[in-house]
Order: structure tokens, then sequence, then C-alpha cells
């Protein structure tokens, strides 16, 4: 299995109204660190998993409509928590929609996204793909 990762930060604010989060539970800020890693059984014609320029713009695209956004009152995350988890859900699935429109896109088996919110917590979500 051969495999790509491009990561990129960005900043939210959201608050986690359950007893669960503590101190967090208030409007708090966060600043993610998100790498996205793309799996696929073989590399193209290229030799590569995909374009990392390409997988790279599209990342930013997904980020540029969750940075510095209040996900309180983000359309996506409206009813829903938007724990470290459910963010790393939410960028993968963003990010197969969109990559799915790549030449490369039907050839990868998986993404993983893993945002890191300091260097010792971290997060993610493995998206499995009906690739090659």
């Amino acid at each position: 299995m051969f495999s790509l990762t491009v990561r990129r930060h960005f900043m939210i604010a959201h608050s986690l109204p359950r007893e669960a989060f503590g101190p967090a539970q208030g409007l708090h800020g966060a600043t993610f660190v998100a790498e996205v890693t793309f799996r696929r059984r073989e590399l193209n014609d290229d030799a590569i998993v995909l374009d990392i320029g390409a997988a790279g713009g599209i990342l930013e695209e997904i980020l540029a409509d969750l940075n510095y956004k209040n996900l309180d009152e983000h359309p996506a995350f409206q009813g829903k928590l938007s724990t470290t988890e459910a963010l790393a859900q939410h960028i993968a699935n963003a990010m197969a929609a969109r990559i799915q429109d790549t030449a490369d896109g039907p050839a990868l088996t998986g993404i993983d996204v893993t945002l890191r919110e300091n260097p010792d917590a971290w997060a993610g979500y493995s998206l499995e793909l009906q690739g090659s």
C-alpha cells in the first residue's frame, strides 16, 4: 500500500456543551494541524499516489470553509458536536467528494485524517474508499 500525506493548519472557535467536556463547554478557540493521508494499492503511470500540489490545494479549499469560523454557527455542525473526531470525519468526507473528481481519485483505497491540536493530543478518522 502506498501513501501520500499533506498537511495544513487552521483555526476554529466552538463550544462543546456537555458535562464530559469540562472547561471546553464554553466558547473557545483551537488551532489544528490537519494531516490528510491518501492510500492506494499501486502507483499511477507517473509513479505517484496523486499530485501533491492538487491534494494540498484541495485541502486548503476545504479548510478555508472552516478557518476562523465559529463551528457553533457552521451549517455542517448544526445540531452536532464539533469534536475533533467529528471534525476529522467532516474533512475526510469533504476530501473524498472532491478528490474523486481528479484523475487519480478513483484509484484511491482510503483517506486518513489526523487533527493535531497540540503535540500531546490528536484524533483522527479513516475513510475506506472503493478504489482499485
